[in-house]
């Protein structure tokens, strides 16, 4: 069994009263990424996880979105902290 790596990130966030707030929802949804990548790697043709990742990319997207729009300063320190790139502007 492989130990998830990203169990911290989690670990950290539960401890908060508010699980319905974007920031959360963005980490929670950030640890399935990457657990479903790593499964991905070892599973190169499994392609009903393919679905659920790009599916859980969009819901995170559309959170980060909303969230740039609403307060720029936490969106800025939630991609720092979570370590991943910023969504290009249209």
């Amino acid at each position: 069994m492989i130990k998830n790596p990203f169990s911290g990130i989690i670990l950290k966030e539960e401890n908060k009263d508010n699980k319905g707030s974007a920031e959360f929802q963005v980490v929670s949804f950030t640890n399935r990424i990457r657990r479903l990548t790593s499964h991905l790697e070892l599973h190169k043709k499994d392609y009903l996880s393919q679905r659920g990742l790009r599916k859980i990319l969009g819901k995170r997207q559309r959170l980060l979105a909303y969230l740039s729009k609403k307060n720029r300063v936490r969106y800025k320190e939630l991609i720092g902290r979570l370590d991943i790139r910023e969504t290009k502007i249209r």
